[in-house]
């Protein structure tokens, strides 16, 4: 039986402008939903975060000022409201009166995610890398950790669910934050994974015993575990996954319905915008798998065709992260190195095993300059109109079936799609200024005494007398340097300094110096000597360039 047409329209203006309420998972007829106030909500989300250009994960945008953090959510948020988006994902450390902002003001709930000792936590001081979820410790820390969470948002306007980890499956293999190629997973994963799944399971009913209100979800790499998942979460409310398998999900919703139980909500998924085949920016192929996965979503959910347990899911991401690949190093370089490979994306891969997904490119919008305020502008690539296009469609309508799902999608026109991108890209070219930009401004002032006693040169010396290098007790230096970078294409950087010389030392001990180039110079004529200033003052100081390339990397200077 269908939610009629009329119905969903009150809840969007519930939702938009009223509080919100209880959410629950709620099995019908059809299948299994996800409701707020009662009324059935399909998750058009999207994994969201807020890092200039330049920071990594130590950056916070919470610790700034009211109106930055304001002016933050403004620019973004109005962009993923005009796209359908009706819920992000973010980490713990928002506070909650911006949660209830984004809300109130934009209609986007927040699904509020605790990393559950994902990349590690301190224990009794002392940093443990690789967390041990059998760790009497671990286990206490986590569940205060969890339950505290509980207790300061149950009541926040706009919470929708709670998330617990981030495919903490795959940290059992290693401690590292950086995306690479998952492990085959062995013996000893498997014991350590029955004491994660167990605490996850009891950290799920400490949360309950405190927020009714609000359902809980664990986030797994892929079905990795399913099994044990099954056997140790049953209190757990949602199967919530990171899965990366190309255009389609495959059996995803039917072994998460079968073998669990639950229903599937898909916490990270999508592609990256950057062909490591080419070498150069590919919007066309991240829209297209894009699409290929909201098309599965919306027909696994309650009422359509397929498995009825799709809940929904959070695209993956909003805008590039700049720091992924490194880290803590060239932050201002859009790394176009490929760390992982995925098959199902045979577009760009170039020979089996190779490397194909690109870290820093799965922003469906990329990201501009910093300015002055440490803030930055938004230029929507080919997947944010063809996810507009595509989160139109409504699961819950009265008239959505096979039929209309197949003919709204098939109305996504992604030629038009990247048509629509191209200004913002136009754009985002003029904001870089051609990728040149200032790499160096700087001066070098520097004073010298050699012990003598004038504070200018003579015309004539005494002959008779011992004397210090032109008699001179002090003097100065002023030098001045400036550099221009580039970056034609994301894989090669070239960098120029210039060196300005203003007043030389005269006087100096050491003789050899970079701008001894510009000291007078006297010059013989026919007419006698004469000295001749202002000599090379202007001169390349230096130049390097970086060449990144899938079969070699050349550095020159």
């Amino acid at each position: 039986m269908r939610i009629s047409t009329l119905l969903l329209c009150l809840v969007a203006t519930i939702s938009l402008y009223g509080q919100s309420g209880r959410v629950a998972v709620v099995e019908n007829g059809d299948g299994t939903i996800l409701q707020v106030d009662g009324q059935p909500f399909m998750v058009n989300g999207m994994n969201w975060d807020y890092f200039p250009i330049g920071t990594n994960y130590s950056y916070s945008l919470w610790t700034k000022s009211d109106d930055i953090v304001r002016a933050a959510l403004d620019g973004e948020m109005s962009y993923l409201r005009a796209m359908g988006v009706n819920a992000v994902r973010m980490y713990t450390g928002v506070p909650a009166k911006w949660i209830t902002y984004i809300y109130e003001r934009y209609g986007i709930y927040t699904m509020l995610n605790h990393s559950f000792g994902r990349y590690g936590l301190t224990i009794d001081g002392a940093w443990m890398a690789n967390t041990e979820y059998s760790d009497p410790r671990v286990r206490d820390l986590l569940l205060r950790e969890t339950q505290e969470l509980a207790r300061e948002y149950k009541d926040t306007p706009g919470l929708l669910l709670y998330l617990l980890g981030n495919e903490n499956n795959y940290g059992l293999f290693w401690g590292g934050a950086e995306t690479e190629d998952i492990p085959i997973e062995d013996r000893k994963s498997t014991i350590r994974a029955t004491a994660m799944y167990q605490l996850f399971n009891e950290a799920t009913r400490g949360m309950k015993s405190i927020d009714t209100g609000h359902p809980i979800a664990i986030c797994n790499g892929d079905l990795l575990f399913l099994d044990l998942v099954a056997t140790y979460c049953p209190d757990v409310d949602i199967y919530g996954t990171n899965m990366y398998r190309g255009v389609s999900f495959v059996d995803a919703f039917t072994r998460v319905r079968d073998e669990y139980g639950k229903p599937i909500l898909f916490t990270e998924f999508g592609a990256d915008a950057f062909n490591a085949i080419s070498n150069s920016e590919d919007q066309a192929s991240q829209a297209y798998y894009m699409v290929g996965n909201w098309k599965e979503i919306y027909g696994n959910a309650a009422g359509m065709s397929g498995a009825d347990n799709s809940l929904g899911g959070f695209t993956f991401q909003f805008s590039d992260g700049w720091w992924k690949v490194g880290q803590t190093e060239n932050l201002d370089v859009h790394d176009n190195t490929a760390t992982w490979n995925a098959g199902g994306y045979p577009h760009d891969i170039e020979y089996e095993g190779a490397n194909n997904m690109n870290e820093e490119w799965f922003g469906i919008c990329a990201k501009g300059p910093t300015n002055e305020r440490g803030l930055y502008n938004l230029y929507p690539r080919a997947a944010y109109y063809a996810l507009k296009q595509a989160h139109y469609f409504n699961p819950f309508a009265e008239e959505s079936d096979d039929d209309a799902l197949e003919a709204h999608f098939s109305n996504i026109n992604l030629a038009d799609a990247v048509s629509s991108a191209r200004g913002d890209a136009a754009a985002l070219v003029a904001e870089e200024v051609g990728k040149i930009q200032i790499s160096r401004l700087s001066a070098e002032l520097t004073t010298f005494n050699t012990g003598g006693s004038l504070i200018e040169t003579p015309e004539e010396p005494d002959p008779t007398i011992e004397q210090f290098p032109n008699q001179l007790g002090f003097d100065h230096m002023q030098s001045f340097f400036f550099g221009v970078q580039g970056s034609p294409a994301p894989n090669f950087r070239a960098n120029v300094d210039f060196n300005f010389v203003a007043n030389v030392a005269q006087n100096p001990i050491n003789e050899i110096f970079y701008e001894n180039r510009a000291r007078p110079v006297n010059v013989q004529t026919p007419n006698g000597p004469v000295v001749q200033n202002d000599v090379n003052r202007l001169a390349v100081y230096g130049a390097d360039f970086e060449w990144n390339h899938k079969l070699f990397d050349i550095n020159g200077f």
